[in-house]
């Protein structure tokens, strides 16, 4: 059975010697493409114009080889921003097609790049995109005495042209050099113990759970005993203006209540300060508190 390099490279081979049989348009013939494709869905119009400039995807798929995913999901990666450069491309702004997809082509690539790199997010703002695609450049040209990591000055000197924190070049380059590991390699070659062991649980102790959830439940006690402290309206008043996903409004509920919209501010006032005060009695008497029996 082929092996999966081999099969690469059959698959580029093909790619290329189809996509070179492709005769190339002129200014004209694509601007007519681009014209019935957006105005008329024409399919076939579509298929000629993505098809023309499928060795522009195979040419931009082909700088980013050395990243080591195969060049066949490169190109694949690269036609769908070929599609979705047809899909909004505006004939009338009198640029060529080809222009504007390199942009979609190229977005695209590094997009799939950055997510299969490496299992790990390797960056995720436009800034860490562009520091990832050009720290490997930039590295090679300032490298001091053939040295495998950059020194502080060459870090300075790359966050300069990048625009970039020096501290950010330092994360990436760890980054890049980094491999992934799994988690359930082991940690030394006798024993059982797994990387995974090392990783703490986040998830909060059982006692923690408990602890919670009893504060929940005497939270809502107090609250309830609290309520009940107050007249019907002001029941109402507090429901609908504390206790909602989306308070009633002031005026809203003076209509509702038969008042005046300063009268129920003033009685929310009023309500507030007696559950304040009931919650603070609750909370400062030792019984209530759980401090001691009942």
């Amino acid at each position: 059975m082929a092996s999966a390099n081999s099969t690469d490279r059959h698959v580029d081979r093909a790619l290329v010697r189809a996509a070179m049989k492709t005769p190339l348009l002129d200014a004209e013939t694509e601007l007519a493409l681009a014209r019935a494709w957006r105005n008329k869905q024409d399919q076939a119009a579509l298929h000629r114009l993505t098809q023309a400039y499928l060795r522009l995807v195979i040419a931009i798929a082909a700088r980013f080889r050395a990243y080591g995913l195969p060049m066949s999901d490169l190109v694949q990666e690269g036609t769908v921003g070929l599609m979705q450069a047809a899909a909004r491309f505006e004939p009338e702004r009198e640029v060529r097609f080809s222009t504007y997809a390199s942009w979609w082509i190229r977005s695209s690539i590094q997009d799939y790049i950055l997510r299969n790199w490496s299992i790990v997010r390797t960056g995720t703002t436009a800034t860490q995109k562009a520091l990832f695609f050009n720290l490997r450049r930039l590295r090679a040209l300032i490298r001091e005495d053939g040295n495998e990591h950059l020194s502080q000055n060459g870090r300075e000197q790359i966050a300069k042209k990048l625009r970039v924190p020096a501290e950010e070049v330092a994360k990436m380059e760890a980054r890049i050099a980094a491999s992934d590991r799994s988690l359930n390699a082991p940690l030394a070659e006798e024993g059982d113990a797994e990387w995974l062991d090392l990783v703490a649980d986040e998830r909060p102790l059982p006692e923690d759970q408990v602890m919670t959830r009893n504060d929940d439940v005497k939270r809502h006690e107090w609250l309830d005993a609290a309520l009940g402290h107050l007249s019907d309206r002001e029941m109402i008043i507090i429901k609908q203006r504390r206790l909602q996903p989306e308070s009633e409004t002031l005026e809203a509920l003076g209509a509702r209540l038969g008042i005046s919209k300063e009268r129920v501010r003033q009685i929310e006032q009023i309500a507030l300060r007696k559950l304040k005060s009931a919650l603070l009695d609750q909370v400062n008497d030792p019984v209530e508190a759980g401090l001691i029996g009942a």
